[in-house]
């Protein structure tokens, strides 16, 4: 063989073996592990931050906190192992921080990092006492129908410190588990959405669109594979108990208890009479409830969940609390004779903003305040023309998506909680309702005068046989303030 053919063959040879390498190039370069879809910030705590990722394949995941953007200073790392069992969704906590103090976090996957994702992420920790901090929630979030969802920037403007989901989540109305994942993953890529999703903890119920189909309950023959999704895409600090499978928890923040409740998991049918047999809850869901009321020390303990809390939707197809008033009933006097102070509601799901009230006052209690914000992106809908709760405190919210907020300030000698609801462009859309400690004992009575003049005029109309809503305008209208319309 001639040097010149020598060197052709040596050269071809080269290019064979440059070209059978090539494939595990390209794989490498178009496979390089990374997020698929977060990171999401997750169950909060004093010392504690929880961090959601869905890896883009079964491989080990590395959290990594410091207090320096540069990462000079990395002060705890956690790692754990995505599976393909669990749709490579995973949940790392960095233990051991200090409490109400500013780090950075970031993740390497496989021991790399993620192309798409060069910057870290900022992120707090709980406050150890209480504290003066903001909640936002909402519910009722259909990608198929607002697929921008710019409520989302009114959120963020609006400076929470937590963000509750309370239900309709997602709209997946399937049995099928790739249907619910694929929709999951979908809502996880928003972009209005994604900076919210990786500097606040997001805590999340549901409600029937995301855990099964419309009004479904607790006979859902898929509920189990239902729960099993749910837990994966979330990271709440606990899902029901060890003898009680559902999404329900307790969490504290800044000397604020959130009792946050499964309507769904172990629902009666609606249409089953509604008496003592009939509940939403279940008996050891509304055991543990019960239980943990009465082990709170906080000023306020919130509960939520995905629908209503008043008599509003009393009417046929109605799926609240308004067709399980006996044990709704049954937890109000609970509350009462147990001398458990500083309970208010938050609610989703009418697709409408709502703030009502139950006025328990008569009935020896204190008034119970329910506080609804829905939706986040769906279709806004008009129900309260044919429904009467037993007060409604503001006019509802029926024009845009909207969002609510709870401010809560515990640093001074009286704590105080407001509620405001705030439109797609941030604007609040009621005059705030401030509540305090002493609203809400046993034996005070606050509904006639924390509600509009309004809603009190609609209310004894209604209470004088004609209808709560009338072609009639109110007396000095429209020379009066009357909040709610603009």
């Amino acid at each position: 063989m001639t040097t010149l053919h020598r060197r052709g063959f040596l050269a071809a040879t080269g290019l064979v073996g440059l070209f059978a390498a090539l494939p595990r190039a390209i794989a490498g370069a178009l496979g390089y592990p990374r997020a698929l879809q977060g990171p999401m910030l997750g169950a909060p705590g004093p010392r504690q931050l929880s961090v959601w990722v869905r890896a883009s394949g079964a491989f080990g995941v590395e959290l990594e906190v410091a207090t320096d953007r540069e990462f000079r200073h990395v002060v705890q790392t956690a790692t754990a192992v995505a599976s393909a069992e669990d749709d490579c969704c995973l949940v790392l906590r960095a233990e051991g921080l200090q409490p109400d103090t500013e780090y950075w976090y970031r993740l390497r996957y496989d021991g790399v990092e993620d192309r798409f994702q060069f910057l870290p992420y900022r992120a707090r920790t709980a406050p150890a006492g209480r504290a003066a901090f903001r909640v936002a929630f909402g519910s009722c979030c259909r990608i198929q129908y607002d697929p921008h969802q710019r409520i989302w920037n009114t959120v963020r403007a609006l400076e929470p410190d937590l963000f509750f989901w309370l239900g309709d989540n997602i709209y997946a109305d399937s049995d099928q588990p790739a249907a619910i994942t694929d929709l999951y993953g979908r809502g996880r890529v928003v972009p209005s959405l994604e900076p919210l999703l990786r500097s606040v903890p997001h805590l999340a119920t549901w409600d029937d669109h995301d855990f099964g189909y419309n009004d479904s309950d607790g006979r859902s023959p898929f509920k189990r594979e239902s729960l099993r999704i749910f837990k994966r895409f979330w990271a709440n600090p606990s899902y029901g108990e060890r003898d009680n499978p559902g999404v329900y928890f307790k969490q504290h923040y800044g000397g604020v208890d959130f009792f946050v409740l499964d309507g769904r998991y172990h629902r009666d049918p609606t249409d089953k009479p509604d008496t003592a047999a009939k509940t939403m809850l279940g008996a050891k869901q509304k055991a543990w409830l019960k239980r943990e009321l009465k082990r709170s020390a906080a000023p306020f303990k919130v509960l939520a969940i995905g629908g209503g809390w008043s008599s509003a939707e009393n009417e046929a197809g109605g799926d609240s609390w308004a067709v399980y008033m006996t044990e709704r009933n049954e937890i109000f006097d609970f509350i009462r004779d147990e001398g458990i102070g500083g309970v208010v509601c938050i609610s989703g799901d009418s697709h409408m903003g709502e703030l009502n009230c139950i006025p328990w006052s008569e009935r020896g209690g204190y008034d119970i305040y329910d506080f609804c914000s829905s939706p986040l992106a769906q279709v806004p809908a008009a129900k309260h023309t044919r429904q009467v709760p037993e007060v409604r405190v503001r006019d509802v919210w029926t024009r845009t998506v909207n969002v609510g907020l709870l401010r809560f300030d515990l640093t001074g000698d009286t704590p105080t909680l407001t509620y405001t609801l705030h439109d797609d462009m941030g604007e609040a859309v009621w005059e705030p309702l401030v509540l305090t400690p002493d609203d809400l004992r046993n034996g005070v009575r606050t509904w006639d005068r924390k509600s509009d003049p309004v809603e009190l005029e609609r209310l004894e109309r209604f209470r004088k046989g004609r209808g709560y809503y009338g072609f009639d305008p109110p007396e000095g209208w429209p020379n009066r303030p009357y909040y709610g319309e603009r």
